[in-house]
């Protein structure tokens, strides 16, 4: 049986992986730093998360306390912003950022903000591509079948394209935070830079995971063509 190796694996997905690490690295640093510098004002994560809330007139989205680092969501089924330890009850730079964002996801949903109405429908052939896609792909080039394989380059798409439409989302939610925090005055001028780098190093993860993604399905048409040589 000869020996095999997926050379695009180490030309292609390799150094994306590095990259995304690096992006990792730098939220973890960018974290790290800003959560230890409070804000002048006194408020909390929690505060700031329902001050965007009510910049929007929004009123039925709960804000939640939830163990964990860096897990912070809003919940669009449950209509509620779920905070972790370091940012619900801290009054760090970093905790307001954080908080306003995922409060800038609740007036995406409030808005019916456009691409989160795509992300939503990608969803779930976005999740059956991300479990299934490259098995499927990578057994049916070995066993010579171009309808397993294309099956798993469709489903894979998906994956794609989920994580494209998610990059105006992020960067929308972050705009929205950083708008809010401006105009009322939760930050100040020094401390508002700190906020913007947290967002900024947050967001670039998910330019990250685009660009894995898109490695990997490139990847795929690239071991698919060489297989029908």
């Amino acid at each position: 049986m000869p020996y095999y190796i997926d050379y695009y694996y180490f030309i292609l997905i390799v150094p994306v992986l590095f990259i995304s690490l690096i992006c990792q690295a730098r939220v973890n640093s960018a974290y790290s730093k800003f959560s230890r510098l409070n804000n002048m004002n006194g408020l909390t994560g929690a505060d700031a998360a329902r001050r965007v809330l009510d910049f929007y007139g929004i009123q039925n989205v709960r804000i939640e306390h939830i163990r964990g680092k860096l897990n912070d969501h809003y919940d669009p089924r449950d209509n509620v912003i779920r905070l972790s330890d370091g940012v619900y009850g801290s009054c760090s730079v970093a905790a307001i950022g954080i908080a306003c964002h995922e409060a800038g996801h609740a007036a995406q949903h409030a808005e019916n903000y456009t691409p989160i109405k795509v992300r939503n429908a990608l969803l779930m052939p976005c999740q059956i591509g991300s479990r299934a896609a490259i098995p499927l792909a990578v057994i049916g080039i070995f066993l010579g079948s171009q309808l397993l394989v294309n099956i798993g380059i469709f489903f894979y798409v998906f994956v794609m394209l989920f994580q494209l439409v998610t990059l105006p989302v992020e960067f929308n939610a972050s705009r929205r935070a950083v708008d809010v925090i401006e105009n009322t005055g939760m930050l100040s001028n020094d401390e508002l830079p700190g906020a913007k780098r947290v967002l900024k190093a947050a967001a670039m993860t998910y330019v990250a995971s685009f660009a894995v993604s898109a490695a990997n399905l490139l990847r795929l048409l690239l071991l698919t063509n060489n297989k029908r040589r």
